[in-house]
C-alpha cells in the first residue's frame, strides 16, 4: 500500500492532466494514484494497460524515489561499448590488406577471433564498408604446369579454327548449382 502526502498527489495528478506529459510518465502516475487508491495489480494492469511487473516494478520505484523517479525513470546498465573507429579502421585494413594463416580470405569468426571482438561487429563493419572478403574479384592464374600450352591450343582454336569446327566452351566451376557452358561457332 502507498500512502501519498498532498504534495505528491498533486504532482501526479497534475503528471495526468497536463497534455505535454508523455505517456510512459502518465502510466507510472496512474499506477502509483490507483495503488494509493486501494485498486489491486490486477485492476491496474488492465486500467492502465501493462503488465503486473511493470506495475509492481513502478509501485516499487515510487516507494524508493518518490515523483522524481517516476518522471526521470530507472537508469539501465550500461550497453557494451560501441567500438572505436580506430579498432573499425584496424578490421578493414586487416580485412584488406592480410590473409589468414591457413585460408584463403577472413571469415566472420576468424576476423573476429584475431581482433577480440564478436563476429556481429565484424559483420556491421565489412557492411559499412560494402567488404566481401569472400567474394574476390581478382583474376586467379592457374598452376598447372601445362597452363601455357593449353591457353595457346584453346587461343588457336578461335583465332585459326579448322574448317567447319564447332568449339565448345565448358567452365569447370559451378555456379549456383548449374554449369556454365559457352559455345562458339566457327565458320
Amino acid at each position: 500500500m502507498i500512502v501519498l502526502d498532498r504534495k505528491a498527489r498533486r504532482e501526479l495528478e497534475q503528471l495526468l492532466t497536463d497534455g505535454n506529459t508523455a505517456q510512459k510518465i502518465a502510466k507510472r502516475a496512474r499506477i502509483v494514484l490507483m495503488t494509493a487508491a486501494g485498486h489491486g495489480v490486477v485492476a491496474i494492469m488492465r486500467e492502465v494497460g501493462v503488465s503486473k511487473t511493470t506495475v509492481w516494478r513502478w509501485q516499487d520505484y515510487f516507494v524508493e524515489a518518490g515523483v522524481d523517479g517516476l518522471i526521470k525513470g530507472r537508469s539501465k546498465p550500461p550497453g557494451r561499448k560501441s567500438l572505436s573507429a580506430a579498432m573499425k579502421l584496424k578490421v578493414v585494413e586487416k580485412t584488406v590488406k592480410e590473409r589468414p594463416a591457413n585460408a584463403t580470405h577472413w571469415s566472420v569468426r576468424s576476423m573476429a577471433e584475431e581482433m577480440g571482438i564478436s563476429h556481429t561487429s565484424v559483420q556491421r563493419i565489412w557492411a559499412e564498408h560494402g567488404l566481401k572478403p569472400h567474394l574476390l574479384r581478382s583474376f586467379k592464374i592457374s598452376n598447372d604446369p601445362d597452363f601455357i600450352a593449353k591457353v595457346e591450343d584453346i587461343v588457336g582454336l578461335y583465332v585459326d579454327p579448322p574448317e567447319k569446327a564447332l568449339v565448345l566452351s565448358v567452365d569447370e566451376k559451378r555456379s549456383h548449382g548449374e554449369w556454365i557452358a559457352t559455345d562458339a561457332l566457327a565458320e
